[in-house]
Parts: C-alpha cells; sequence; structure tokens
C-alpha cells in the first residue's frame, strides 16, 4: 500500500542526513512496511524496539534476529544505539513517554545520537500515535506523514472487499445502489487505510447489503475514529428546512448553490465558501445553520470557541489551527461557528490572542480550497471585527428578522404537529396576528407552556389556551426595542434579508 511518491519523500528525509523523524501513526505496519521497502532500496539495515521486546535486528524477509541484551528499556536502548555507533534505521516504537522533562537523561541521550549524524549516520525513527518533542530535540528533527487514501483508493478498497466477501459467499453479491458509492467514498475520506477497510467490513459482513442509512452512519463513526473532540463537535441531528419557518430568501439561495458545493468536478465556479447569519435572538439562526447540513446532506460540525482558549501564548491558535484542520478531514461539512461575535472580538484586554485567532481563522477562510462551507451566527453584530464582515469573507450576509405572519403561521404548526398535535385543530391566523413581534423561539415556547396548562387541566389543548400564554408573554421586541431597531437600519444596508 505504500506509493511510489511516500517511498520518495522518505528516501529524501533519510537522504537529507535528518538525525530524527517522527511518524505520528496509529499504522505502523504499514509504516514499517514503507521504511523496510526504503532501507533496502538505500541498502541500510533496521533495527526496531518495542518496550515489551527490546531493540532487535529487523529484516524485510522477515527473518527475526534475537533482542540485543540489556535494551528492553528507553534509556538502555539509547545507551546501546549511542554505543553501536553503527550505521542504519533505528526505529523505536511508543518512545513518547520516556522523551519528556522526567527523563532528562533520554532526551541527552537521543540529542547525543543527533549530533554524531555526521560520524555515524544513524538515522532515528520515532513512531507513535502521537509524539510532542521537547525544545531541545526539535531543531534536530523532521516529521514524515503516511499518505491517506485518495478517492480512487477508497473505491478500489470498497470493491476489494466486496470481492473477498464474494468469494466467501459464492451465491451472493454485495448489493448497493451505485449512486451510494460516490457518498460511501466521500464519507470515508480522512481515515487511514486500515481504517477505512474496518468501516467497510464492518458494513458489508453482516448481510452484504450496504444501505443509505449505514452510509450516513459512517460520518459518525469516521468522527470517533477521527477523536474529533474538544473543540469540534459533531451534531447528530441536524434539521432539514420543513422546520424552520420562513427564510424563502435563504433557502432559495442555498438551493441554487448545493449542486455546486457538492460536485466533484470542476465546473468553472467558485465553490461556496459560507454564510454569516445575524439577526435577533430566537429568530431561528441555529436551526437554520443545522437545516443547511441537513439540505445539503453533509455532516454539521460546530465550533466551540470557549474550548479553543488556552492560558499559554499560542495554544490557542494551535488548537485553532488543528480544528478548522479537523473540518478539512471531515469535508464536504458544514462548520458552524455559533455566536462568532463572543469568539472573535477586537480588545487587547487578552493579550491579543482574540486578533491572532481572528487572523488564523481569515486565513484559512482565504486560502481553504476544501469543501467546508462556514456558517457563522451572530447576534451583536456592533461586536464583530469589520475585517471579518468585510464583502469576500463570506459569500453572503443575512439578516434574519422576526418571522412574518405567513412565517408565523407555519411556525406554530411545526411546533404543535412536533408535539403531535394537529395544526388543522387550532385558529393559525389568529395565532399569528397575536404574535406579532414575537420570535420564533417565543412562539415555541407558548405552545410549550399551554401544553403544560393543558395537562394539568387533564383537558385537550385549544387556540384558547395558547393565546392566554401569549398575552403573558413580553416578546424580545418590546423588550429590547432599540437595540432591534438599531440592528435593522444596520442591516437595511449592508445585508440581504433571510426571511
Amino acid at each position: 500500500m505504500a506509493s511510489i511518491t511516500e517511498q520518495n519523500d522518505l528516501h529524501i528525509l533519510i537522504r537529507s542526513k535528518n538525525p530524527i523523524l517522527i511518524i505520528e501513526t496509529h499504522e505502523e505496519n504499514r509504516a514499517m512496511q514503507l521504511i523496510n521497502q526504503v532501507a533496502f532500496n538505500m541498502n541500510k539495515p533496521v533495527f526496531g524496539w518495542h518496550l515489551t521486546e527490546g531493540l532487535r535486528r529487523l529484516e524485510v524477509k522477515g527473518d527475526h534476529f534475537a533482542p540485543l541484551k540489556d535494551t528492553q528499556t528507553a534509556d538502555d536502548c539509547l545507551s546501546h544505539i549511542k554505543r553501536m555507533e553503527r550505521e542504519g534505521l533505528y526505529v523505536l516504537f511508543d518512545m513518547h513517554p520516556f522523551i519528556s522533562a522526567e527523563h532528562p537523561q533520554n532526551i541527552r541521550l537521543l540529542r547525543d545520537i543527533a549530533l554524531s549524524y555526521p560520524q555515524h549516520k544513524q538515522t532515528i525513527i520515532l513512531i507513535s500515535h502521537k509524539l510532542e518533542l521537547p525544545d531541545e530535540l526539535k531543531r534536530l528533527a523532521r516529521s514524515f506523514s503516511l499518505k491517506l487514501p485518495d478517492d480512487e483508493e477508497l473505491e478500489s478498497i470498497i470493491r476489494k472487499e466486496a470481492a473477498r466477501w464474494g468469494v466467501k459467499n459464492p451465491d451472493k453479491r454485495v448489493r448497493m445502489d451505485k449512486s451510494l458509492l460516490s457518498r460511501l467514498v466521500k464519507n470515508l475520506r480522512g481515515l487511514t487505510w486500515a481504517d477505512a477497510e474496518q468501516m467497510v467490513r464492518n458494513l458489508i459482513y453482516d448481510d452484504g447489503v450496504i444501505s443509505k442509512d449505514e452510509v450516513e452512519e459512517v460520518n459518525q463513526a469516521r468522527y470517533k475514529l477521527l477523536d474529533l473532540d474538544g473543540a469540534v463537535h459533531y451534531e447528530y441531528e441536524t434539521a432539514h428546512f420543513a422546520e424552520v419557518g420562513g427564510m424563502a430568501n435563504l433557502k432559495k439561495w442555498l438551493q441554487l448553490r448545493q449542486k455546486v458545493f457538492l460536485s466533484d468536478k470542476e465546473i468553472g465556479l467558485d465553490i461556496p465558501k459560507g454564510i454569516l447569519l445575524m439577526g435577533v435572538q430566537g429568530s431561528g439562526k441555529s436551526l437554520a445553520a443545522k437545516a443547511v447540513a441537513g439540505m445539503w446532506e453533509i455532516p454539521l460540525l460546530r465550533l466551540d470557541f470557549g474550548a479553543l482558549y488556552n492560558k499559554w501564548h499560542g495554544e490557542s491558535e494551535k488548537n485553532l489551527r488543528e480544528a478548522l484542520k479537523m473540518s478539512q478531514t471531515m469535508s464536504p461539512c458544514v462548520l458552524w461557528l455559533d455566536e462568532i461575535e463572543k469568539g472573535l472580538s477586537t480588545s487587547d484586554s487578552d493579550g491579543g490572542t482574540s486578533k491572532r485567532m481572528l487572523g488564523t481563522l481569515l486565513t484559512f477562510m482565504q486560502e481553504n480550497d476544501s469543501p467546508v462551507f462556514f456558517v457563522a451566527t451572530a447576534n451583536d453584530i456592533s461586536a464583530l471585527p469589520p475585517e471579518l464582515i468585510r464583502k469576500g469573507r463570506f459569500d453572503e450576509l443575512f439578516f434574519v428578522d422576526l418571522p412574518e405572519p405567513m412565517a408565523r403561521q407555519e411556525i406554530f404548526r411545526i411546533h404543535l404537529e412536533k408535539r403531535n398535535q394537529s395544526g388543522v385543530n387550532f385558529d393559525l391566523v389568529l395565532l399569528s396576528e397575536k404574535t406579532d413581534g414575537f420570535s420564533g423561539a417565543e412562539i415555541e415556547q407558548a405552545v410549550v407552556a399551554s401544553l403544560y396548562a393543558a395537562h394539568y387541566q387533564d383537558s385537550t389543548l385549544t387556540t384558547e389556551m395558547i393565546l392566554d400564554e401569549i398575552s403573558q408573554t413580553k416578546p424580545l421586541s418590546v423588550v429590547m426595542a432599540e437595540k432591534i431597531s438599531a440592528l435593522r437600519a444596520w442591516a437595511d444596508e449592508r445585508a440581504v434579508k433571510a426571511n
């Protein structure tokens, strides 16, 4: 599975006299296969170390040599390599716990081996699932990444696993709708060879059928395999625009761009980058963000700015870069930046961290060529940095105003039917008239509160019960009238109405 490109890249790194190479991967066997191929071509001996076995000579043919004496611990192994003074590749597995401030001797030994490279040509290759070198060793090391399978290789994996299942079940064939094949390939992107093979086997081997539901579940499994925890959250429940009342302009805008965003072919049009939804609290911005992913049938990731910030200098920006990289791995996807104004201010009270975070995000949005569609939501437009809302950052700025009469009727119907109440049993026109100035969230709460009242009275919910709850509600449009008026005035000249 090691490609010629991978062999050439690793060969160049070794030939360039880099004394320490780092390979962060869970695919130890594949990494070892690649190293053996390169070592064979370069006529270099290979040694491998595990904590459970010690240091031993490895051979491409698979011959096994006994472990060298007194090399089982990390410090004994490194001491032995230093004394050997023998040219070769030294592959050390899971050395990361022993290269830290608690083990200064090992850091010094690795540094000694690296600095003596011109004389002894000993290349240390550290393989671990994750590895952070101390500052003393960083300048002496280079990283190498195993290539992930591309779309063509992922399709090949699917066909090979289907063929293997067919051999074991000669009277049957794997059944899958042809239209699902390309979607399955997309949902496998970002996985290693081993993970992709295992995922496909899990889909096929139970009954030989790959269904639409199973293909969609691959995204959830991929999220877990990629360990997208911390600042990036996978939203398992995505809404459909049928659950969103109003927003006709936004729905039409998204429909016009859906085909281009999801296309695998170069069609001469720019890939849509994203939208900024601003408006009154409770007007449905978050629901709309979820509905974009549901409408386009792609994963929805939510970026939690609160989980990004770290007290150490530079760590917050690093966390953001890693989160954005994860979105590329999960692409095509929607990346939801909820209440973005709270995560990206321009004050100097945090030592400039938020400004650097803003710069990191803007750079990514400018340079990213993966199908990652940004949906940012904001309540307080005055708190947003001007660099973020200028033309070209987002494809469009939408203002989500309070719902109009027809939209309010639709919102009532949606929330009533969601709670097993038929909309035809209620006077939706009257309810809409009495909720002028209400947000979608306030309408929902009126329905919920009236249902509690009906349950307490052991009676059927009626229009009058809902009207009673409405009469007791002071909507946000009344409580914060001045602020909402100012927001509308700003949006009139700078944004497109979503409603």
